[in-house]
């Protein structure tokens, strides 16, 4: 379709054709924004949960700290907040902060989301209105053409209508395009908030056997260093 037919439809489904179209280009937008955000995101949480593993396999706790700290991965606060917790706590706490922020992650990048919902459901209803008014106008045409000695014939009505109708098409194309690209990124986040599920909960393991087998995590240094070792006084001393 050339450039001079899109301006022709424009004008003809009117001023909804053309909010219509810039409701399409805006999802457009918004889903080239949000590709761009997820560009990398699965591929950097992956490589950086299992540099943090291998680190906490070998005890080496201030070098899995150094690796969330220096890392640009979105995911690198969860792991930060889990060092931070497992320094005050290895208890319950250490599983809802890690969790807690893996669930502001994925609200960041759910983000802008709703925009492609809102037009998928919105524009056909968009178009409708278009059509509906248009129809009004041919109708209005044809008693204006009645009253003033016309015979009032189908072509009076025709044209108006079909044009009226084009306002409903881009309408349903429009929705079409953005509940596509939502259902996409919908199915691409449900995917990737199990990945980052699991990645989380195998950190919080390996932090917590670290704990448990004595290592202190000093908070806000990056430093590790074996809990000092509880001696316990001989029985029977003189």
């Amino acid at each position: 379709m050339s450039f001079d037919e899109l301006m022709h439809l424009v004008r003809q489904g009117g001023l909804t054709t053309a909010v219509i179209l810039l409701a399409s280009v805006f999802a457009l937008g918004v889903a080239i924004e949000r590709l761009l955000a997820l560009w990398g995101v699965r591929t950097q949480t992956k490589q950086l949960g299992e540099t943090i593993a291998r680190h906490l396999l070998r005890g080496d706790v201030a070098s899995a700290r150094l690796a969330a700290e220096r890392s640009q991965a979105m995911a690198a606060d969860i792991f930060l907040a889990g060092f931070e917790r497992a320094a005050k706590t290895t208890g319950s706490g250490l599983d809802a902060a890690v969790d807690r922020e893996r669930m502001q992650t994925m609200l960041k990048l759910r983000s802008k989301l709703w925009i492609l919902g809102t037009i998928g459901a919105s524009t056909p209803f968009v178009g409708l209105f278009g059509t509906v008014v248009g129809i009004l106008k041919s109708f209005r045409d044809l008693g204006l053409d009645v009253q003033g000695g016309g015979v009032g014939g189908a072509g009076t009505v025709m044209t108006g209508i079909s044009e009226a109708l084009v306002a409903t098409a881009c309408g349903i194309i429009v929705a079409v395009e953005a509940v596509i690209f939502y259902n996409y990124f919908q199915s691409r986040m449900a995917r990737l908030s199990v990945e980052l599920k699991l990645i989380a909960d195998e950190f919080v393991e390996l932090l917590r056997e670290r704990a448990v087998n004595g290592v202190v995590i000093s908070a806000g240094t990056g430093d590790a260093a074996q809990a000092a070792p509880v001696t316990t006084p001989a029985a029977g001393g003189a």
